[in-house]
């Protein structure tokens, strides 16, 4: 079944176009996924009548261009969420009753898997499998940190994986010993935690398909309308491929293929070969690297040492083959996003990049993450958009992770960062009023996927719906707007997409349909704001109550 563009008329709305054209306009009229008008009530719903077209009167309700996660992971999510989620478990003794009554639950033979796991109750021992393994003996159990970087196994999910000690990995990844040279479960990044899950019995073809196409269902519920996937395989573009020919694709789709620092010039190449492949909800032409990991880890990048005496090294050994790597992507026309969490990893990407010549008519890349930033960070940020042609590089952030920091900097990324260096932490404003493109997205599964949560965090920085909560960093709160257009305009933007992320004639038909403004909500209940319609290429793909 081909998948085509639907026809559909709004009225009674509210819109906002994200151009200067918002006026008195309460209406629109799509046709074939895309804006063919727009004005007042009468006159879509007379045009809409006349060409057998379907309206809907939102009776007041605000519609938005639809709304994009800038970074997400929808196919692991659809796999690594399949297991019991261990979010807010404090303590071994929360987790060891979580995955005992897991154990009960599965059938004699089956895998336990885990996601959400939080550091904060392994602070004294380490993360240590043994720990956990009387909770379901005899059981291989695998559980991934929230962060998706790190990875806990039991001893008989290490021996079904054949993880008998340290390894050489090509990046760096590691598998954590004890003195005596054995597993303690520990895996670091994904090159070592692959090992595990590579184990692990794989869904069938039918399941994983279908597993993905429900995940971009329940991505629509929450107003998405499209996201960049920031772990793209040869198997992820086959299932969108599989997805779009049968009708059932619902989200608009940025793929970017995942380089892992082991990689050939061979593999580059295969890639740029298949840059082109794509459908009418999705493309491919991108690229993901990784410049380092994460803080609570001591493996992201910094300009000085953490508190553990961590953060000094980069997640490639050659720093020179990473700069090949972006340059053959980038002169084959491709987009990249590279993870840069730490603040001199930051600096160190900005390097490589501006060695990199302009290309008329293509946009620049991004950054993602930019966790901690210094000021001469920030400066740099500035100063390397300074009088670009293009639009300069993006910042890709996530706000939302806030959501781990504690108050008293108890949390182990503020310990990690030590007194004063945590006050860096996502500087959204800051980069903002450096010049640079900014785009917000959640990295689910990492954090939640909801776009309304995102943006609620964006704009008070502390937790939502509790307004005597901790605001951390107060001055790097965005206004309600800016936190809309970095989930629509500006990734559209990021992306030389002129006909998304706007409302206006000859733009694609998506569509967030809110049951309040969502730029004059207040953060606190922005997140409870209902969706009443999603609407992707000019189909409905979900309707609220």
């Amino acid at each position: 079944m081909e998948q085509h563009g639907g026809d559909l008329g709004i009225i009674g709305a509210r819109l906002r176009t994200n151009t200067d054209a918002d006026g008195d306009a309460t209406a629109l009229l799509i046709r074939d996924g895309r804006i063919a008008a727009i004005g007042e009530d009468a006159e879509i719903a007379d045009a809409a009548r006349a060409a057998g077209i379907p309206v809907r009167d939102v009776d007041g309700a605000v519609v938005t261009p639809g709304l994009f996660d800038s970074h997400t992971h929808p196919h692991w999510a659809a796999e690594v969420t399949a297991g019991v989620d261990l979010g807010g478990l404090g303590t071994i003794a929360e987790l060891r009753e979580a995955l005992a009554a897991e154990h009960a639950r599965l059938p004699e033979g089956a895998w336990l898997r885990g996601w959400n796991l939080e550091y904060e109750p392994f602070e004294e021992t380490g993360l240590l499998g043994s720990l956990l393994e009387d909770a379901a003996p005899g059981r291989p159990v695998a559980l991934i940190c929230y962060d998706l970087h790190t990875a806990l196994g039991t001893a008989p999910a290490l021996a079904a994986a054949g993880i008998t000690g340290a390894r050489e990995f090509d990046d760096a990844s590691s598998i954590v010993v004890d003195e005596d040279g054995s597993p303690t479960g520990e895996l670091r990044e994904p090159t070592a935690y692959n090992l595990l899950f590579d184990a692990a019995p794989a869904p069938t073809h039918d399941d994983e398909r279908d597993g993905l196409r429900d995940m971009f269902r329940r991505l629509a519920a929450a107003g998405l309308t499209g996201g960049a996937i920031m772990d793209g395989k040869d198997r992820t573009a086959e299932l969108l491929a599989e997805l779009e020919s049968r009708g059932e694709l619902d989200h608009r789709i940025t793929l970017h293929h995942w380089h892992a620092v082991g990689d050939t010039d061979d593999d580059v190449a295969r890639v740029i070969a298949a840059k082109d492949r794509g459908g009418r909800l999705w493309a491919g032409g991108a690229i993901k690297l990784f410049s380092d990991g994460v803080i609570d880890t001591g493996t992201a990048w910094l300009h000085a040492v953490d508190a553990c005496g961590d953060g000094r090294v980069p997640f490639w050994p050659s720093w020179e083959r990473y700069g090949e790597v972006v340059r053959a992507y980038h002169d084959a026309g491709m987009l990249i996003a590279t993870h840069a969490v730490g603040d001199y990893a930051v600096s160190r990407v900005l390097d490589v990049y501006a060695e990199l010549p302009e290309r008329e008519g293509l946009p620049f890349h991004s950054i993602e993450h930019l966790e901690v930033l210094a000021d001469e960070d920030v400066e740099h940020l500035r100063a390397f958009n300074s009088g670009r042609s293009d639009a300069g590089v993006t910042a890709s952030m996530q706000p939302l992770h806030m959501q781990w920091r504690a108050p008293d900097c108890s949390d182990t990324w503020a310990t990690r960062l030590g007194e004063g260096r945590n006050a860096t932490g996502y500087r959204v404003r800051d980069v903002l009023d450096a010049g640079v493109t900014l785009a917000l997205g959640s990295d689910w599964p990492v954090a939640q996927y909801d776009p309304r949560l995102g943006m609620a965090w964006a704009r008070g920085r502390h937790t939502p719906g509790d307004p005597s909560a901790n605001v951390f960093e107060p001055a790097q709160r965005l206004t309600g707007e800016q936190a809309l257009l970095a989930y629509t305009l500006w990734p559209a933007r990021a992306r030389g997409h002129e006909d998304r992320g706007v409302l206006a004639v000859g733009a694609v038909g998506d569509l967030t349909v809110w049951g309040a403004d969502p730029v004059e909500t207040d953060p606190d209940a922005l997140p409870e704001v209902p969706i009443r319609l999603t609407v992707v290429d000019g189909r409905v793909v979900f309707e609220g109550a």
